[in-house]
This record gives structure tokens, sequence and C-alpha cells, in this order.
């Protein structure tokens, strides 16, 4: 997976540091990615036919790392700046504080050396300039709307979303329920589609809908949201942790919205979502179409002008919301999806194995180690099975090709006696499976004692009104069906493990 997304990042022409902060990984692994992609000379469109799998065995070099000794020495750096401070302390005292503690260390000259590196590098203030179609800032206002119930009067606060373009600053809000999962993906997208294309990449702050850990230098995406972000073609990059210029854009749009949407909508009531962001979109338009202080232009002319052209073009289709679960394969060859208790099939080599489940409202996808390996309409019965027949294994296949038409059909060339007692199985058994397969023994015991005292056999039983694939088997054991030939009492006899009518009544 990762592997994939460094080919298109790359075939995008992101940047090895942008490539390397987006997915968590170092720019040296990002270089030997791209080194052997370009050493194995396969195009970018072959190589992306290519399983998860494929792309990994092709792609993946051996990962290296900077040496023990100045990782410790750069974890030391923090906490003596700190101690650097203090009056009187000086970078020779560290140093030599430093060599007490770590005998191995580096000498005095590599130590300043690499701490002048590091000082440089974490002192550094980044100034913000923004490119048309390059990034789209988002976070939700710290102040709430309300909507009102119209029969108790209860106001239930809602969250109000933002999203601004960098370049022209054009802007999009919108309120929801909540700042969940499926509540935050539906505003960005109605985001995507308000500004009629795609930037680059997405700004998020460290919400927990977007981000599952936040860290200044590796943040890990939310999974979902980053499927949205693939869907879309474009990248999540969170601003960094107690870092505000990262986010000072959409900050500066949130304190601007409140005197132009908050304030005019304030006492006015809405009764649903809907009313309330038809109002949004009123005044929202003329926040957009209002002429920049200084300028002679407005959010929307710029917009217009220098950014809606280079947005990437919006996919034919909306992203379908996806969810993950783990599951075990079952001897039988499926895995349960707890949310529906539904059952779906897997390649049979796959029992017994851990593989994970990716599924939305329509499609249910099976991986393992992120090679897809089964792929179902998603079905919302419960305890049923969807079941691909070429799952399973050749003798699984042959019980799925037995019906009740067919064994009633088998039955018919046996004799009507075999057929009768055969519908009076499929009638009476309260488990269908186990039914028919005691049809099936049944008729497969014509192979070995012919047609004819199979057929006598099943007269008998249903004669004595006993119906089962025993009762015609100990007949045929014990040449009980013989009996009928030579003109004999077809009744039972008296035996103790064999039950009388009174027994059904």
């Amino acid at each position: 997976m990762e592997t994939r997304r460094i080919l298109r990042l790359h075939h995008e022409g992101k940047s090895l540091r942008f490539i390397a902060s987006y997915l968590g990984i170092s720019r040296n692994t990002v270089t030997k990615y791209l080194h052997s992609f370009r050493v194995c000379g396969i195009p970018y469109d072959e190589l992306m036919k290519l399983s998860d799998n494929q792309l990994d065995e092709l792609l993946n070099p051996p990962k290296r790392k900077i040496s023990k000794k100045l990782e410790v020495l750069q974890k030391l750096f923090p906490v003596l700046e700190q101690r650097l401070k203090r009056p009187g302390m000086t970078k020779q005292k560290l140093w030599e504080e430093y060599r007490k503690e770590h005998p191995c260390g580096y000498s005095s000259t590599q130590f300043y050396h690499y701490y002048n590196i590091w000082k440089k590098v974490s002192s550094l203030s980044l100034h913000m300039t923004h490119q048309a179609g390059d990034k789209m800032f988002i976070d939700y206002t710290g102040q709430k709307m309300r909507i009102v119930n119209k029969k108790t009067g209860e106001k239930t606060p809602v969250e109000v979303f933002v999203a601004i373009l960098g370049a022209s600053q054009y802007t999009y809000v919108e309120a929801r329920l909540s700042q969940k999962k499926e509540d935050f993906i539906t505003c960005v997208e109605n985001a995507l589609h308000f500004f009629g294309g795609v930037p680059e990449a997405i700004v998020p702050d460290n919400l927990r809908s977007a981000v599952t850990t936040a860290n200044r230098y590796e943040p890990v995406i939310n999974e979902t949201f980053k499927d949205f972000a693939d869907h879309y073609q474009t990248v999540v990059y969170p601003t960094r942790i107690r870092k505000p210029k990262d986010k000072s854009l959409v900050e500066n749009a949130v304190k601007i919205i409140y005197p132009r949407i908050f304030a005019p909508l304030d006492k006015k009531a809405f009764y649903d979502l809907e009313s309330l962001n038809k109002a949004i979109l009123e005044k929202l338009a003329r926040h957009n179409e209002a002429v920049h202080t200084g300028k002679k232009l407005s959010r929307k002319d710029l917009f217009e002008q220098m950014e809606k052209h280079v947005l990437k073009p919006l996919p034919l289709i909306r992203y379908q919301m996806k969810d993950y679960a783990i599951g075990t394969v079952y001897k039988n060859c499926h895995v349960y999806l707890s949310k529906d208790k539904h059952y779906y099939s897997v390649p049979y080599y796959y029992v017994r194995m851990k593989v994970k489940i990716i599924y939305s409202q329509e499609q249910v996808d099976i991986y393992h180690k992120y090679h897809l390996i089964a792929s179902h309409k998603r079905d919302h019965t419960p305890y049923q099975y969807t079941t691909v027949v070429e799952h399973l294994p050749e003798k699984h296949r042959q019980l799925l090709d037995i019906t009740p038409e067919k064994l009633i059909d088998d039955a018919d060339a046996i004799g009507p006696y075999t057929r009768q007692l055969i519908i009076k199985i499929l009638e009476k058994g309260s488990y269908p499976e186990q039914s028919m397969r005691s049809c099936s023994g049944i008729i497969k015991l014509s192979k070995k004692a012919g047609i004819i005292r199979v057929e006598n056999a099943c007269r008998r039983a249903v004669k004595a009104d006993q119906y089962s694939y025993t009762i015609v088997k100990t007949i045929l054991e014990r040449g009980m069906d013989r009996d009928i030939d030579q003109g004999k009492d077809i009744s039972l006899p008296e035996h103790q493990n064999i039950r009388g009518k009174r027994n059904y009544k």
C-alpha cells in the first residue's frame, strides 16, 4: 500500500521531503524506492497494475538507520538546550558532562557541529506562501450554532466546519451534528464539490477524525481519511502540533466568519440542518464576493481567475465510507462480519489465517497482507452466507450442487416410493442441509444395493410411516426388502431400537 502511494505521489510531482513527511518514512527510504523504480525499467502505468505484494517484492529495499551514537546525542539536545540557558553554563561544560556519561561519545568538535545543525533546523521559522491549487486548509470553529426542536424548544448545538483554499482564500462553511468521522469526511467532500476540484493537499488540524496519532514529525493519518484522500487523488498533510503559523490562514477565516455569518444568524431560529446550511450558504456567498480591503478583487474573483482551473478534476463517483474489521477464516472457508452478522467466502487456502475486512455500504473487500483475496456485494441479512463456489475445495463444491429438485429427480428415476420417501424427508426436516444429506445418502445406496432393492426398502419404510436414511439402510442390511418380493407382510417387526407410531403422535 505504501509502495503504491510513494509511486503515485512521485508521479504527481511531489518532492522527496513531502512524500517522506506525508507517509511517515525517511527520505532515504523514499529515495531507494524511487531508485528501484527507475532501475526496474517498468513504466508507471504498468507498475500500477501489479498487486501490492508484487510491488513490494519488486521495489522494497532494505532500510538504513542512523548510527546509534548520533541517535542518542540527538535525543539529548532538547534537554541540553534548556540547561544552556542557565547562568554560567557553556557548551564546553555541557560537552564535558556528556563525555562523563558517554565515554565513547563524540569529540567536542563533532559535538558542537551536530548541536549547531540541530539548533539551526529547530529554530527555522517557515514563511507560508500559498500556490494556486496547492492546499485546502480545514478546521472547526470554536463557537457552535444551534438548531431548535419545534415541539419542545430544546436547542441542540451543532459543529461548524470551515475550509479555505490557500491562494485565493475562497471559503466554504457547513454545519453538522458532530465532528465524528462520518460527518467530518462528508464536510470535506462537500467542500471539494463546492470548489469544483481537488487541491494537491488537504491540511487539517490534528482532529481525531483526521489524525489517529498527532506527532510533529510523523503524524499517523486516520485510515478512513487516508482512503478518502486516495479516492480523490490528494494527500493529507496535518499541521504541526504547537505551530500556530501552520494553520493561521484557516484561523483568520474563522475570525472573519464570526461577524459575517454567526452574528447575522444568531437571532434566527432554525429547526433542521438543511435550513441552517441554506442560510449559511447565502451569507457565505456575500463573504466570498466581498472585495478585499485595499484590493479590487474578491475571494471569488481570485478563485475563478487563478485557482479554479488548476484544481484537479473531481472523480466521477463520490467516496463511499469504509469501515475496517479483523477476522479469522473459518474451516468452512468463510469469514464473519460482526457488523451484519453475515458470512463471506474466502479461498480455502486461507483457512485459519487472519484477514482484514474493508467494507462500505455496498461492497465488502477482504485482504490478506495487503493482497485482495475476495470481493463481495454487501449483504445485511444476518446469519446467512455469501459464497463464491470457486472459493471452496472440490468436495465442498459437490455438496453445493445438491438441490431439493435434483434429489427428487434422482429419486423418481429409482421409483415412486423412493420419490415419496425423499419428499417426506425434505418436508419434515427442520434443518435443510441435514435433510438433503440424508436424501443424498438414500440415493447413493442404489449404487451398492441396486435400484430394485432400494425401491423395495423405501416402499417398506413408507408403509411403516418411517422416513429416514437409517431406516432404509437397516432394511437393506437385514435383507428385509426381499420379503416384499416373496409376498410376506411388509410391516416392520417389533424391535427395541425402532420406535412405533405412538412415538410420533
